[in-house]
């Protein structure tokens, strides 16, 4: 019997979860996954800042694009990251836990558009991205995987 969309969804997730070395290294977790949709959080450490001693704009591009790659990956078809276009919206210090969650906004058969909203740990937005996808040939997970 197949999965629900939202049960593939979290099983592409996991799966895909166990293969991202950036991610992981830099203490990203997976909150949540469903189709069209991912949210993954990170606590902001000293080692990503910048001159300014604010967190580096490219530790929050690489959270939101994280949960961008988990979205549009969330139908079991292999996508990557076409474009993507970020705006930071206010100064983020060390000891914040940013949030992203990626929403698609559009999804053809082989290209896609999500957003994605980075918050503080106090709902405050902090940057805004939308990403633009493109599939590629293969599944995260082989049909007798995503069975099971």
């Amino acid at each position: 019997m197949p999965l629900h969309p939202d049960e593939l969804a979290f099983k592409v997730a996991q799966a895909m979860y166990a293969d991202d070395q950036a991610s992981r290294q830099l203490g990203i977790e997976l909150l949540d996954c469903k189709e069209g949709y991912a949210r993954m959080q990170m606590k902001v450490r000293p080692e990503f800042t910048n001159g300014h001693s604010i967190c580096h704009g490219g530790f929050q591009f690489l959270l939101a694009d994280s949960a961008f790659a988990f979205a549009c990956n969330s139908y079991n078809q292999r996508a990557v990251a076409a474009g993507c276009n970020i705006d930071f919206l206010r100064a983020v210090q060390v000891g914040e836990t940013l949030v992203a969650e990626a929403q698609m906004i559009q999804q053809g058969k082989r290209t896609g558009v999500y957003d994605v909203r980075v918050t503080n740990q106090a709902g405050d937005t902090v940057a805004l991205m939308r990403g633009k996808s493109a599939r590629i040939p293969g599944l995260v997970l082989s049909e007798v995987a995503a069975e099971r």
